[in-house]
């Protein structure tokens, strides 16, 4: 069979040949074991509903061993032969161009130069899944290829429920990941109800099929790294031959060397995996990698002499980098860490003194020792960057729960009032005030017809349209559109690209609706293809998470979750093709709340319409909320963008004055 009729058969109606785990492969960690003997059985049962009766005796066996050997049950054996990745969109089986956006999104999140672990179907961040197990994966894609303009798929936790009548104005697909009653959402209930097959974690963007590689982080930290930098350096400094030291190097946070190398920095970046380092090495993500720390401190200490601009990947800990550069007087003078804190006892963070294979083992083998292990690591970090602060170093929390986890290992890492970290977060000191407030976030485009022509014609549109609108722009937010206009005019030679052909930048509602409404005219006009526009969850209004993407909202409200409902509730009615809900991604299961939608520009007039109509909302649900936290970018924002729209009524704070509270208990 070719590739669009293996889509239309969806499960096989023969059994498939069982599959050898291919050679090479970045293999997920191995979960623990967390399930009773009955749960287990339980777990079995679950999988076997998808195949027929006859097949279950052979499958049984088959599914326990992959149970006890990695903690879950993947179905290696239906994954389909074809090549994972994101073909045109006129090459997929589908009655509707919607539906086959949306394949080609799902494709292009498993495609093996993208995802972090795609055998298991994890995108990104150690456990970011866009499906469970294979037999969803093939239960979807054929949904997806039957489906008409006047039905919708629904996604539960990557489990594919069914089409059910809907409109031709309705989302075609709504996907929640992860949703659990909150007494149900601590770490372990993850492990337990993932392992029985009835959640999932979908990260931000890897179960609503909107990751893009790197590159979809790789704007926003460099924009942090930038402002990082401009918060420490004098007037007539620049970042070249500075020292910017992480660790990360796996999903998104292989975006770090690149942005660094954007800001004109010595970045330094600790990663365990070797396969992940040489991974981003040959995709030209990272310039260097370095194996003994000998060799390290001699090469930062030439780059530094010699004032370069230069990305470094050390195979190996970020703790001993930091404790070594104190002992060899090398100033670090932006730090930071991406590793998969959300996740730290299931290989999300691993410990120093303990080589990667062993630390592996002990995951499914000695869980609780290597807990011990990892918080008595984080104790080490922690201690190792207070010395280095203490000299002047600048650092921030990248919203990974670095300091959260950090801090129940019992590492000085608090303030002197006992409740605040005593390092800020990057969106509190960075992101929020600078970005968020205004409207600014991660505007993302993927051009649907694969061409790289397209992607350059896109780019070109971008800047031509802020460019335009940078003419009118009040000085408050001049920073942010002339940053904005550098980073599309550079976004070609920065070749970013891992994937589909996708592209990311950071607008405000006007500049997203204006450039979506450019891209659709020329799709009109058969300039360019297809376009599906995205973001990152990681924004204005998509995400409620009080550790990192609001944790600037000082109104006590950081710990509730509207805005991230409204958000996926609002869009779905104003026009997206497909909505997504998460628990969990980006600082951990039970402590964020995301929305996410995908939108697919054709050319028509009903998609110019829904652009208009969603974006607004998509961005000013956030920046209304954030008004209403007090926060001065955002009143600013939401009192200009209400000055321009007349329909736009928003509930606007009355400040109090301080002295009135002082007395008063």
């Amino acid at each position: 069979m070719d590739f669009k009729q293996q889509i239309l058969q969806g499960i096989p109606s023969q059994l498939p040949e069982k599959r050898e785990y291919p050679k090479g492969a970045n293999r997920a960690p191995k979960r623990k074991d967390i399930l009773s003997a009955n749960e287990k059985k339980l777990a079995i049962r679950n999988a076997l509903r998808y195949f027929p009766a006859e097949w279950h005796a052979e499958l049984a066996q088959e599914f326990a061993t992959e149970l006890m050997e990695y903690g879950r049950i993947y179905m290696y054996r239906f994954k389909p032969e074809y090549k994972m990745h994101a073909r045109a969109i006129s090459e997929y089986p589908a009655q509707t161009e919607q539906a086959a956006a949306i394949m080609l999104m799902i494709q292009n999140n498993l495609d093996p130069a993208v995802a972090q672990h795609p055998e298991e179907l994890i995108t990104y961040g150690g456990n970011g899944a866009v499906f469970q197990n294979w037999a969803q994966y093939l239960l979807t894609m054929q949904y997806l290829a039957n489906m008409t303009n006047a039905q919708t798929l629904h996604m539960y936790s990557g489990h594919p429920m069914g089409l059910f009548p809907s409109s031709a104005d309705a989302p075609r697909v709504i996907v929640s990941n992860g949703m659990m009653i909150p007494n149900h959402s601590k770490p372990d209930d993850w492990e337990k109800y993932n392992a029985l097959g009835v959640t999932q974690y979908g990260q931000m963007t890897a179960g609503s099929y909107m990751y893009i590689g790197p590159q979809g982080i790789v704007h926003g930290t460099t924009i942090t790294l930038m402002n990082a930098f401009r918060k420490i350096l004098k007037a007539n400094e620049t970042p070249q031959g500075k020292v910017f030291v992480t660790a990360g190097l796996g999903g998104m946070s292989g975006a770090q060397p690149k942005a660094g190398n954007i800001t004109g920095c010595i970045s330094v970046a600790a990663e365990v995996n070797e396969k992940a380092a040489r991974k981003r090495h040959e995709q030209g993500w990272v310039d260097e990698l370095i194996e003994t720390m000998d060799a390290l401190v001699e090469r930062v200490k030439q780059a530094q002499e010699n004032g370069e601009t230069v990305s470094i990947a050390f195979i190996g800990n970020v703790v001993d980098i930091w404790e070594q550069f104190y002992n060899k007087g090398i100033f670090i003078h932006v730090g930071s860490d991406q590793t998969s804190l959300h996740i730290p006892w299931t290989g999300g963070y691993y410990p120093a003194g303990v080589s990667y294979e062993e630390a592996n083992s002990m995951i499914k083998e000695n869980p609780a020792l290597f807990k011990e292990k990892v918080q008595e690591s984080l104790r080490r970090h922690v201690a190792a960057i207070n010395q280095h602060t203490a000299k002047g170093t600048y650092f921030f929390d990248y919203g990974n729960a670095f300091l959260l986890e950090s801090s129940r290992a019992g590492a000085d890492v608090m303030a002197e009032n006992n409740i605040d970290f005593r390092y800020p977060s990057y969106v509190q000191d960075i992101l929020g005030p600078m970005c968020f407030d205004y409207g600014f976030g991660p505007f993302r485009w993927v051009c649907a017809s694969g061409k790289a022509e397209d992607l350059a014609k896109t780019d070109a549109i971008a800047a031509q349209v802020l460019e335009e609108i940078m003419k009118q722009s009040p000085p408050e937010i001049a920073l942010q559109m002339q940053d904005n206009i550098t980073w599309i005019q550079q976004a070609g030679a920065n070749k970013m690209v891992v994937g589909s052909q996708a592209r990311i930048l950071y607008a405000d509602a006007e500049g997203r609706a204006k450039i979506a409404c450019a891209f659709n005219e020329a799709i009109e006009k058969g300039i360019i293809g297809p376009v599906v526009l995205g973001r990152d969850h990681h924004d204005v209004s998509g995400t409620d998470s009080p550790y990192r993407e609001t944790s600037n909202i000082y109104d006590g409200s950081k710990f509730t979750a509207d805005m991230a409902i409204h958000n996926v509730i609002g869009d779905s009615f104003r026009g997206a093709t497909w909505v997504s809900i998460h628990n969990g991604g980006g600082v951990g299961w039970g402590e964020v709340m995301n929305g996410g939608f995908g939108l697919l520009l054709d050319g028509s007039e009903q998609a110019q319409e829904k652009v208009k109509r969603m974006l607004f909302f998509d961005v000013n649900n956030g920046i209304a909320r954030r008004s209403w936290a007090r926060n001065k970018e955002a009143m600013f924002a939401i009192k200009r963008e209400m000055e321009r729209s007349e329909t736009l009524r928003v509930t606007l704070p009355n400040i109090v004055d301080d002295n009135l509270l002082e007395t008063l208990f």
